[in-house]
Order: C-alpha cells, then structure tokens, then sequence
C-alpha cells in the first residue's frame, strides 16, 4: 500500500465513534450489539455458511511477465449447496456468490490484510450489523460474523472493501466480487442460464512495466476520481468471448472507482437490458445506449441469433461529455491516455459457433409496483441531498463524514417511505445551499485542519460541478424524476438516452446540473446505514453521510 496507518489510532477513534453514536442515538446499541467484533448468534440457523477471508497474494493479469501483486477474497463454503461459490481461476476478483431468496446466511470474515477492513454486500437488504459500516472495520487477523437472511429479489448485486478512508484503495487492488440472487419469479421466466449467464464485471487499472498495480494519491487526481489506462472484464484485459448464435445474459457491472462507461455496440444495434440494479425490469428496455456508473449493475440480453460464424461484434464505451469540469478544456486528458468520456473497446463477441434454439425475449418479466408521491409521508419537504466540491472538499449538504453524528433530516422512522431530492448545491463560499435547511454553514466550519492535513486548501475557493454516482445503502429505491433543465444541453444530449430509470435502484448518476428525485423505503431494519458518493475517492475524502432509522 502506499500509505501508513496508524492502526491503533484508528481501533480506538473507531470504537469511540461507535460508542458515541450508540449514545447519543437511543435503541441503536440494542440493534446492533454491544460488541463491534461480532460473533455468531446462538439460534440463528444459517442454510448458508461460507468462511471469507481477505488477504494479499498474486496473480497473473498478463499472459506475459511478472504476476501482479493484489489483494483479494477467498472463501470456502462450510453449508449449503454447492452451487454457492463459483471461483473465476487464477483471478483477483473475489469468487462469484449465488444465493437464493428466502436463504438464512453466516459469513466468518477474516482479516488477513496488514490493515483494517470490512466488506459490504452492495445491493443486499441487510440488517445494520451485517451492511459492512466502516465502524464494524476489523484490525488485522481478527474475524467478523456476518448474518442475514436474503430479502431480496433475484438480480445482481456485489460486495467490496468499506473501510474507513481504504475504501478506494482496497476495491482498486482487487477487493471486490458479484453476487447473484436467485427467487421462484425469476425460475417461471425463459431466461438465458448456466454457461450463457456470465458476469460482464468492468474495471480500469494502471499498470506499471512490471505488470504492478499503480494507484496514485496526487490531490486534483483524487478530487477528479482516478482513471486507469487498462479496461479489465472479469479480471482480464482485452477480454474477447466467443459466443454461440443464441441469446445471452450479460451481468455487466461498474467496478471502476470512478469511471463512468457508456456501453454500445460499434455497429450501432441497441442494447437491451432486463434488469437493473439488484432487480429485474417489469418489461425489457432497449436503448441506443446505457449509462453505467461506479456501482451500477444492468443485467443485458444480448442476442447472437442470425449471425455468422466468425461474426465479431465490439461492445464499447462511447463518447461523451460533461462528466467533469472542463472536459473539452482538457482536465479530463489530466488522467493519462484514456479520459473520462473518451471512446474505448471494453470487450469483443465472436460467434464460433451456429446453434437452432434459443429463449425469446419475453415481453413481461416480474411484476414490479411502482411508488408515488402519494406513498411518501414528506411530498412537499424532501429530504435533500446537496452535492458540492468546495475547497477541495467533497461534501454532501455542506458536511463531511462523521461517525458518530447524525443531522435531524438524517433520522426517519421505521417503516417509513421518504421522498429525497438529489441536487447540486449553488450556494456561497459559506457552505449555504438552495435546500433551505441551513445544514450548509456548519458542514463549511468543519474540517478546516484536516483538509489542509491532505493537501486541500492549494485551491483556495474553487467550486466545481462534478457527475456524482449516488448510492444509498440498505433497501432499494425507485427514481421518481430527472429534471435536467440546468444543465448544459449539449453534454446532457450525450448521455440522457442511456438512463433506466424504471427499475429499483441503488446508485444513480447524476450529472452536473441534474435534479433527481427518488422514492425510498426505510423499512425492516433500524440502525446506521450510509449514503455517499459511489466516486471512490470521493467516498473517502469525505463524501458520505448516514440515515438513523429508529
């Protein structure tokens, strides 16, 4: 790694903060347990039981050269079928979990790494205890227990790194891996299964000449969020499948730290996605393109009936703009070869072989019930999420990320369904937005010390409007409405047809300008759960906030 930790430091500002907050927020230390090193639960009957462990290691990237130095996941499966851990060989992507609906789980997470870590299952509707919140982070050989049991419908989500200010870091060395859910509405569909269900898991790395994992920590590099030079699918650079004449599905996911992809086809066919997020559409939606940003999933039906053998199809990430500040001016190539919005190959389809049968597309998929304002108890007041870079500092509703404290409009009763409102803060140097709640000037009081300590304030007052990925922890939510009335036509005319919206949602990208508005429910499970921007470096200088649900 490139940096020192103080990891008792750490142990103990963590275990105060937890401390704290079980303090001040009442109930919460009966949620969670009195221990942050949690243990197994006498009556909880797991039909799943895996053993998890992070660790350093090294494998092979490149045919040629030197293994890459890594950090990855393995695990081993203690009870359950054996369908539930599939291993991608000689790989630093974690192994593949495929669970079903209505399965009790129990995951032993060891720490193997010489640094703090946790893992969050991104995507699942898990209890506070078992979503991976950096208080839970564990020091080096210690174990945490994860329990839940699956409440969610089949899709794909996946799970990754969410420690405290290592986040980025660790996903980008390897520490990362898909999920796959599986329920009875999904086995009623004729969807494409087994060896025509494969993973589509994309990444940017940098590698050095030795093959070695480059990540670098310059401050208007991690303010911009770090781009890579290489395009990694499942674990691999140049990735090419060779495909049958048939229909397919594709789990393609955002692994990147901050790349956002625009995926599309060279010849211009459209793509059609079947699933969202953690969740199958109600119908199939074609677009000419999608959006996919850092933490986004879309599972796509992708058909090879009609073409030839040897027909070689590439799917790429297409032009764009407007993602950051002064693409055209240049801060984009700031990055290296490969900018955010440039045009790349991200993998090739070659036919190899003619076959006769085929699943159709179906015209439904599962029923899907689709919230309203008139579900939400707060129409007219919602909550607000205001995005902001100032001084260097990446900020939501002016604050940055405290353990242990949590705002007012941050605590929502159990059982509720809120309205949130995603916005770009306009405010002054202060730290006042448009949002009327007067959470700004506080948040811009704050941390003076530590971003001077991180090399932040080189920039004086400089405010710029960034593309956000928006990714609140805990249960799904659905996108209400986009108005992209303030932004800038030209860059949104590049990216406004690859949204789908229609589905549940984790994560949302939203562009400089845009207003989104979501509806989520807050139900299930009291406790801390996150949201933060799914940008990685973003995340870790600060960009994240957590709900109270009591």
């Amino acid at each position: 790694m490139t940096h020192q930790t103080n990891h008792s430091r750490r142990r103990f500002l963590q275990t105060s903060a937890a401390g704290a907050a079980f303090a001040a927020l009442p109930g919460l230390s009966a949620a969670t347990g009195s221990s942050l090193l949690r243990k197994a639960t006498p009556g909880f009957n797991a039909d799943v039981e895996i053993e998890f462990s992070a660790q350093t290691s090294q494998v092979r990237v490149f045919a040629d050269g030197p293994a890459t130095r890594v950090q990855t996941y393995s695990a081993s499966l203690l009870k359950g079928p054996a369908s539930t851990l599939r291993t991608l060989p000689d790989n630093y992507l974690g192994p593949i979990l495929n669970l079903q609906q209505g399965q009790k789980v129990r995951i032993f997470f060891n720490n193997r790494l010489q640094e703090p870590s946790i893992i969050h299952w991104h995507g699942l509707h898990v209890p506070q205890h078992s979503d991976g919140h950096p208080m839970y982070s564990i020091q080096p050989g210690e174990q945490y227990v994860y329990e839940f049991e699956v409440l969610n419908r089949a899709g794909t989500s996946l799970y990754h790194s969410h420690a405290h200010d290592l986040t980025a870091e660790q996903v980008y060395r390897g520490l990362a891996g898909l999920i796959v859910v599986n329920d009875a509405d999904e086995a009623k569909l004729d969807l494409p299964r087994g060896e025509f269900d494969l993973p589509l898991v994309i990444q940017d790395r940098r590698f050095d000449e030795r093959n070695q994992l480059q990540y670098l920590q310059a401050m208007p590099e991690r303010m911009m969020g770090f781009l890579g030079d290489t395009i990694l699918v499942n674990g691999k650079p140049q990735a090419e499948f060779n495909v049958k004449s048939r229909a397919y599905r594709f789990r393609a996911v955002n692994g990147s730290n901050s790349r956002i992809y625009k995926l599309g086809w060279d010849d211009g066919t459209p793509l059609t996605a079947i699933g969202t997020d953690a969740g199958l559409l109600a119908q199939p939606e074609t677009r000419p393109y999608i959006m996919l940003a850092p933490g986004e999933r879309v599972d796509l039906w992708l058909d090879f009936s009609g073409r030839a053998v040897g027909t070689r199809l590439t799917l790429n990430s297409l032009a764009y703009s407007g993602a950051l500040p002064g693409m055209h001016g240049g801060m984009g190539m700031m990055h290296g070869k490969l900018a955010q919005g440039a045009k790349f190959p991200i993998a090739a389809f070659k036919v190899s072989e003619k076959v006769a049968d085929s699943p159709k597309l179906p015209k439904t998929l599962v029923p899907l019930q689709r919230l309203s304002e008139a579900n939400v108890d707060n129409r007219d007041n919602p909550i607000p999420i205001a995005l902001s870079i100032r001084h260097m500092r990446p900020l939501l509703n002016g604050l940055s990320f405290s353990m242990d404290r949590v705002m007012d409009y941050e605590k929502v009763a159990l059982g509720s369904i809120k309205k949130i409102r995603i916005f770009h803060d306009h405010g002054g140097a202060d730290g006042q937005h448009s949002g009327g709640m007067g959470m700004g000037r506080m948040g811009g009081m704050r941390g003076g010390a530590e971003s001077d300590r991180r090399g932040m304030g080189g920039m004086g007052g400089m405010m710029m409007e960034m593309a956000h990925p928006i990714h609140l922890h805990g249960q799904q939510y659905q996108i209400l409405s986009r108005n992209g009335a303030n932004t800038k036509a030209a860059d949104y005319a590049t990216v406004k047809d690859g949204f789908i919206d229609s589905g549940w949602k984790d994560t949302v990208l939203v562009m400089p300008g845009e207003e989104v508005n979501i509806i989520k429910p807050f139900q299930d499970y009291k406790g801390l759960f996150l949201y933060h921007c799914h940008n990685l470096e973003h995340e870790d200088l600060g960009m994240m906030r957590q709900y109270y649900i009591g």
